[in-house]
């Protein structure tokens, strides 16, 4: 280990905390990063375990929030709903990625083309999803004459707004969608938040519970990903580890803070675009450079 691993290290921390709770794949983004820089963790153990400083930042952003829920839980349905709500959703990703964990490891993660084309594809995808999910421009029209400006609605078949009280089986099925996340490059905040737009959630809404489910679904990842890899860590990929840690908690920190506002107000479309370019830049130079 040298400075510049130190440096190389602290780069994907800051891309990890940027990319973790958008759309675009932060995995993708980091083994792409990692792979042009001739960044090897074993096992891409690395790209896994710097998440515990994106879940920490989430912690931190709605401490007050998930006390709330905790301290409500014996007497309060809704939170059991919510919390019951979060663990289906977890569920299917977990016993699946536990199942392919190896093939996934050694062969998904290992293969950059395969990341470069989950990017485009799903950067179509999500484009397709944030269009048919714009808000509704109406005009506005006296009792008796024509109409005389235009007034924007809200978005088109929005029947969840509120994260925390999703029914069961829309949960269920947003945790489907995130096993699509299994694949590097497809994003799982991108998979879960396509999900819930489809099945009729708001974009604030659908990306709020997208950080919430990110709660256990990495943090889960991150203890699994941690027991396989014992035996292989030593001190430098241990100080490396810590590096990007602290670089992705900073960094996604201030995403957190601030993506809802953007997500509400600008929908997802630029992300989808990033995607696209990352992806086909990422293709472009596996043909360049190999």
């Amino acid at each position: 280990m040298n400075v510049v691993n130190l440096l190389e290290a602290a780069l994907l921390g800051v891309v990890e905390g940027l990319t973790e709770f958008l759309p675009v794949s932060s995995t993708g983004h980091l083994l792409l990063l990692g792979h042009f820089l001739g960044f090897e963790a074993k096992g891409k153990t690395f790209e896994v375990l710097i998440q515990l400083g994106a879940i920490l930042a989430i912690l931190v952003v709605y401490s007050g929030r998930l006390t709330n829920v905790a301290v409500r839980l014996p007497y309060d349905p809704a939170a059991r709903r919510f919390a019951l709500g979060v663990l289906i959703a977890f569920l299917p990703a977990a016993v699946i990625g536990a199942t392919l964990h190896g093939f996934i490891k050694n062969v998904l993660f290992e293969t950059p083309l395969v990341v470069c084309i989950a990017l485009i594809l799903g950067g179509l995808v999500l484009l397709w999803v944030d269009l048919r999910h714009q808000p509704q421009t109406v005009a506005l029209r006296t009792t008796s004459g024509p109409a005389t400006g235009w007034s924007e609605g809200a978005q088109p078949d929005v029947r969840y707004d509120d994260a925390m009280r999703f029914p069961l089986p829309v949960c269920f099925v947003i945790g489907l969608c995130q096993c699509l996340a299994l694949v590097p490059g497809v994003s799982r905040s991108g998979s879960t938040i396509v999900g819930a737009l489809l099945l009729g959630a708001s974009k604030r809404a659908a990306a709020e519970f997208s950080f919430f489910l990110a709660i256990p679904t990495m943090s889960g990842a991150f203890a699994y990903d941690l027991y396989k890899s014992r035996h292989e860590l030593n001190f430098d990929d241990l100080a490396l580890i810590a590096v990007g840690f602290v670089f992705a908690f900073v960094t996604a920190l201030i995403v957190v803070r601030y993506v809802l506002d953007f997500i509400s107000r600008h929908g997802f479309s630029a992300f989808a675009w990033w995607r696209m370019i990352i992806g086909a830049a990422g293709l472009a130079g596996l043909i360049a450079y190999g």
